[in-house]
């Protein structure tokens, strides 16, 4: 999961040689969650010899490279020429330190088409990051430990080898809608791994009916499972409930609302899209060297696994599409350490542009944003009188400002000067 305290602020503002061994098609199983599965697929990701992921590097590569393999020996379909769609991780992190070249990378995508003909054309996009910190101690919160390696065990081998289950699992059983298997690099460096699909999808956007997101799901305690993204369609709180009911010892699961936050369903959640995002929650190890293998939870996995893998099938029968509902309830992100708590329901784009200014990726409903008229796409130039070059200089601007505050904005619609008034809300409010 992304973690920067200026990121998450940001947000609430808004080749191993290794040989994979997988299973013949004949020997795939039945469709429930295989805890050995998803051990294996653990400590492959997490182990020392892909160093930790970093996006750009060849641990990631190779991440990849195994990502693409078990989706070729469940015979998934490949939408691009192979698996891989390549990009350049642009962040806006790096290139406010002066690194605007990026870094070379991909996500890995596989299709399994549905079996109803009325409803095949729809698709499930079920999707996990699999890139971590590798040896950078950049959003580490184990600075001291230098470049050892953090090797993301639970961020986020765990939720990849979670959507490696599923594909499995629905390869055994094929739904009645499509589903699209997704695994995002550059998500540490800003969602830049999911912005990139959804701008590129390989089908069109429309058809994509709901996004179900799995990122740090492989420490299950107490039975409790959070669940956000559950108002995202006004049917979602229901069909998770029936879910969870099904399944032989049934989850505590706490579900919420937005379907914004700092993980890859937000990229999806800005297109009109509903989504759901699960997770076991944070613990001692996050974004430490310490989170390895041997701490997972493999049957809480599992048991997350055969949750999603139910909700699924019931969001893959049902004869109409979900309903989306635009989200009304600014997120509770990490503070901005400096104090204030103005709100502008702004969600802004993480990724570095060739652009000076701001990029929206979505705007909040009801939030000052919307009220004074920006839209996803729009891109803020001049914020009450201080120009903005970037995500830095715009919540500069921003955090010197309190509820209450009028400012004027100052911003680019397809290429075309604007500017509004907006009084300022109160974050959390």
């Amino acid at each position: 999961m992304s973690f920067n305290p200026r990121f998450l602020a940001l947000t609430a503002l808004m080749a191993c040689s290794a040989t994979v061994r997988t299973p013949a098609p004949s020997a795939l199983g039945s469709a429930a969650a295989d805890s050995t599965r998803i051990q294996a697929d653990i400590a492959w990701l997490a182990s020392d010899k892909l160093e930790g992921r970093l996006t750009g590097t060849p641990g990631n590569d190779s991440a990849a490279a195994y990502i693409a393999r078990r989706f070729s020996s469940l015979r998934l379909k490949a939408p691009h020429p192979g698996y891989l769609q390549r990009f350049v991780a642009r962040s806006a992190q790096a290139a406010h330190t002066g690194d605007t070249a990026g870094k070379a990378t991909q996500n890995v995508v596989a299709i399994l088409e549905g079996t109803d003909r009325a409803l095949r054309n729809q698709y499930i996009v079920i999707g996990a990051h699999f890139d971590h910190l590798g040896r950078s101690t950049v959003s580490a919160l184990d600075p001291g430990a230098g470049d050892a390696i953090r090797n993301g065990a639970d961020d986020n081998a765990s939720g990849t080898a979670a959507v490696l289950e599923l594909a499995r699992m629905f390869s055994v059983k094929k739904p009645q809608r499509s589903l699209i298997f997704v695994t995002f690099s550059g998500e540490e460096q800003g969602l830049l791994g999911s912005q990139y699909f959804v701008e590129n999808p390989p089908v069109p956007l429309s058809s994509i009916v709901a996004m179900l997101n799995f990122d740090m799901v492989g420490r299950l305690k107490d039975n409790s499972l959070m669940v956000m993204g559950t108002a995202t369609a006004t049917e979602l709180s229901a069909l998770l409930d029936s879910a969870n009911a099904s399944i032989s010892s049934p989850l505590k699961v706490a579900g919420s609302g937005d379907g914004f936050g700092s993980s890859d369903h937000s990229s999806f959640y800005a297109k009109e899209i509903p989504v759901l995002h699960f997770f076991t929650d944070l613990h001692e190890d996050y974004h430490r060297a310490s989170d390895d293998t041997e701490k997972i939870n493999l049957g809480g996995t599992a048991k997350v696994v055969d949750l999603a893998y139910r909700l699924t099938t019931r969001i893959g029968e049902r004869p109409s599409r979900l309903s989306y509902v635009k989200s009304t309830a600014p997120s509770r992100a990490a503070s901005s350490g400096r104090g204030s708590q103005a709100y502008l329901g702004s969600v802004p784009d993480m990724a570095a542009s060739a652009t000076p200014g701001l990029k929206l990726t979505g705007v909040r409903a009801g939030s000052p944003a919307e009220t004074g008229g920006l839209k996803p796409g729009d891109i803020i130039i001049e914020f009450d009188g201080k120009e903005v070059k970037d995500l830095y200089s715009y919540s500069d601007a921003l955090y010197a400002k309190k509820p209450g505050d009028t400012v004027k904005i100052v911003y680019l619609r397809e290429g075309k000067r604007a500017e509004t008034t907006v009084t300022l809300g109160k974050r959390g409010g």
